[in-house]
C-alpha cells in the first residue's frame, strides 16, 4: 500500500503524516504541499522541514490562480484583516456562516488535485486531516463529515474504485489529535499553524487559540513555543 498525504505543515496534517508513515512505512508515503496564494509562506517552509525530518518525498502544487477572485482574509491580495478571536466568537458574529478565513471550496480543489497526483504515482489512498473542531458550526464546511463522505465516494468512483480517501481524525477534536501525535512522537516544534507570517505565532487568531487549547488539554506546553522562546 502507498499513501499520499495532503500536507499543510500544521498540527493536523503532520499528525496525519506520522500516522501514514506508522501504517505504511516512510518509503510508501508521499506528501503534497499546496500553495493557494496565502499571505505568508511559513506553512510551506514547515512542510519542507517536516518532510526532511521524516525522510519522505514531497511534491508541490500552486493553485493560487484559482482563488484570485476570492476576498478571503487568508489570501495575499485581500485587504481583510485576519480575525483575532476564537472561532466560537467568529461564528456568533457570522450567525454560523463560514468564517472569513474559509477559502472557498479549498479542500474540494485540493482533494481533486491530490486524487490526480495519487493515481499518477500509484498511490492507493489519500490521507486528509479534517477534524471536528474545523467543521463545528459550519466554520469550514469543507471539513465536515458530510463533505468527507461525499468526497470519499466521488474519489473512489472517479478513480475506477482504485483510490480511497482516509480522514482518520474526522470524528476527533484537535486535543485528541495532539494526544495521538504525542504517542507517535510528532515533531510539533517544526509545525506552523498561525495565520499570520511573523517570526512567532500571534496567539490571537482562531487557529492559534485552538492550538494552544489542544496542548493545554494534554497538559503540555506547545513545543513550538518552547523553541521560539
Amino acid at each position: 500500500m502507498k499513501a499520499l498525504v495532503l500536507f499543510s505543515g500544521g498540527v493536523d496534517s503532520t499528525t496525519c503524516l506520522a500516522l501514514a508513515i506508522h501504517t505504511y512505512g516512510k518509503e510508501n508515503v508521499i506528501c503534497l504541499s499546496i500553495s493557494y496564494g496565502q499571505k505568508h509562506v511559513k506553512e510551506l517552509e514547515a512542510t519542507k522541514k517536516i518532510a526532511s525530518y521524516y525522510g519522505v518525498s514531497i511534491l508541490s502544487l500552486d493553485l493560487a490562480s484559482l482563488f484570485s477572485l476570492s476576498d478571503c482574509s487568508l489570501l495575499s491580495h485581500s485587504d481583510k484583516a485576519i480575525p483575532q478571536k476564537s472561532y466560537h466568537e467568529q461564528l456568533k458574529e457570522s450567525e454560523n456562516k463560514p468564517v472569513s478565513t474559509y477559502v472557498p471550496f479549498r479542500n474540494g480543489l485540493f482533494l481533486s488535485s491530490a486524487a490526480t497526483i495519487a493515481l499518477s504515482t500509484d498511490c492507493d489512498c489519500i490521507y486528509f486531516g479534517a477534524h471536528l473542531d474545523d467543521a463545528a458550526g459550519n466554520a469550514y464546511p469543507d471539513c465536515s463529515q458530510d463533505f468527507y463522505t461525499s468526497m470519499e465516494k466521488s474519489i473512489y468512483e472517479g478513480s475506477g474504485k482504485k483510490l480511497k480517501l482516509i480522514a482518520p481524525f474526522i470524528n476527533l477534536n484537535k486535543s485528541q489529535i495532539v494526544a495521538r501525535g504525542l504517542e507517535l512522537s510528532v515533531p510539533y516544534q517544526l509545525t506552523w499553524s498561525c495565520y499570520e507570517g511573523d517570526k512567532v505565532p500571534c496567539g490571537k487568531c482562531g487557529t492559534c487559540i485552538d492550538r494552544q487549547k489542544a496542548f493545554e488539554t494534554n497538559n503540555i506546553e506547545d513545543p513550538l513555543s518552547i523553541i521560539l522562546t
